[in-house]
């Protein structure tokens, strides 16, 4: 069955927003602007010199207490969470934000005023196609001394399920559901963070609560409220007066759900795994979730689809007639033995091809690199992927005989896999930019029994004999 592709989306122009930060108290701004394609989330402390960036990645997790905190060569982003689950439940991919200090404002606990303001924003589609990891199996984190488990199973789009169990009577156990992502705006944004009267207790004792007011956290009283207590929080809070509703939460707010807590907590879990910087589709089951289980899973996802992208090898058929074969590419190459290293071209379209190499004992340059050990060059695996990504580029001309390709640039390269006497080379070249002036620029991968075996990054220009 073919899918269509599903583009990128960004947002269609800046916009700011200006509140609290809970834990800091104080003033902050942050501005949602549009990114380019592939870029992802990005965060840019634009009160620090040189506006150091920090990528929404779960490897630069540093402290989950009350919130997910990034931290990047010591400059820290915290509360991260509601922001990036705002991008995330209205389908935005590339997004930068700029805030003047380490945290987004709080503003009335939840994701509502992100999602407003993304929507006046606008979002827009982008060329590049949506990249997504498609969950085959399940995949599981457990914390033993939470007992707080994660996992993720096959479904046909992304959905979470949250369930929590707070162990206290005022807030038992709960149930959160969102079954597709074009719910969250209605469903699931709006639902506020909470805590409960001990922690904001010791939080207020320990000075990290200081933008907390009664209008951005529900407070669940799962003790006796005392009449110092109740002085402390109404000092704190700057009310003439608190008093406990008959539902167990401190007045001046109205649950938007009974079951607004273990949405938040859906909300939290959507954040987090934005973390992993790849859209997933699969059932996402949460129990007991928290910022802590939340990114260690996101890290154990995350490395998961790092390590199967790199082994993702292109199948094909190497008995089916090749697109091009060896004299078809020596009619277009300006190379010969023993320096043409390709036999065939198994599949070529407008941005991409495929070539295949079958690496034998005969190879000359086996005679003297490594004798008794026979290891092909990487150097030469470079050449082969170039001459691969030369076809495809030499195939936009119509006289590709006259023409000459030269490397301009190599980067990123990296070799994985040793490649032997035997083995099977099949190169992937895929074009980074369109072609103009004659500039190629391409993502080239040589895939080995399996396995990625060497990546670069190669920028070459065609340039017509007659001019050399």
């Amino acid at each position: 069955m073919n899918e269509s592709v599903v583009k990128q989306r960004t947002i269609g122009k800046e916009i700011s927003l200006t509140g609290v930060g809970l834990h800091t108290g104080k003033e902050v701004t942050i501005t949602f602007k549009p990114a380019p394609e592939n870029h992802g989330y990005t965060f840019v402390r634009i009160d620090l010199e040189d506006h150091p960036v920090i990528e929404a990645d779960a490897n630069y997790v540093v402290n989950t207490q009350r919130g997910t905190n990034l931290e990047k060569k010591g400059v820290k982003i915290q509360t991260s969470e509601h922001v990036l689950a705002s991008l995330v439940g209205l389908e935005v991919d590339n997004c930068i934000m700029e805030l003047n200090a380490s945290e987004p404002p709080i503003m009335d606990g939840s994701a509502k005023f992100f999602v407003e303001a993304i929507e006046k924003a606008g979002v827009v589609e982008q060329d590049a196609p949506r990249e997504e990891y498609v969950v085959k199996e399940v995949i599981s984190f457990l914390d033993e001394e939470t007992g707080s488990e994660i996992i993720v199973m096959p479904a046909d789009e992304y959905q979470v399920t949250t369930m929590v169990d707070f162990g206290t009577k005022v807030l038992g156990t709960q149930n959160a559901s969102l079954k597709n992502i074009s719910d969250f705006k209605n469903e699931i944004a709006n639902a506020r963070t909470f805590s409960f009267l001990h922690e904001i207790e010791m939080l207020l004792e320990h000075g990290l609560i200081k933008g907390g007011d009664l209008n951005n956290a529900i407070v669940y009283v799962d003790k006796e409220l005392s009449p110092s207590t109740m002085e402390k929080l109404r000092t704190a809070f700057g009310k003439d007066t608190i008093s406990v509703k008959p539902n167990g939460i401190l007045d001046n707010l109205t649950l938007h759900y009974p079951n607004e807590a273990a949405r938040h907590k859906l909300l939290d879990v959507i954040g987090d795994l934005a973390l992993i910087g790849t859209r997933i589709r699969g059932k996402v089951i949460a129990n007991k979730p928290g910022h802590h289980v939340n990114t260690q899973f996101a890290k154990k996802l995350s490395k998961i689809i790092k390590l199967e992208a790199r082994n993702n090898v292109p199948k094909f058929d190497i008995n089916q007639p090749p697109v091009k074969d060896v004299n078809q590419i020596m009619a277009m190459l300006p190379h010969r033995p023993p320096f043409l290293l390709v036999d065939k071209i198994m599949e070529m379209t407008d941005t991409s091809v495929v070539g295949l190499k079958n690496v034998t004992m005969n190879e000359p340059f086996f005679v003297g690199h490594f004798p008794g050990a026979p290891v092909m060059p990487g150097v030469l695996i470079v050449e082969a992927m170039a001459q691969t990504g030369g076809i495809l580029a030499l195939s936009t001309v119509p006289d590709p005989e006259n023409y000459l390709t030269f490397f301009m640039k190599i980067n990123n390269v990296k070799f994985k896999q040793q490649v032997n006497p035997g083995d099977t080379l099949i190169f992937v070249l895929e074009l980074i930019s369109p072609i103009r002036r004659g500039i190629v620029h391409m993502q080239g991968n040589a895939y080995a029994n399996g396995k990625l075996v060497t990546e670069a990054e190669l920028m070459a220009q065609m340039v017509k004999t007659k001019n050399l």
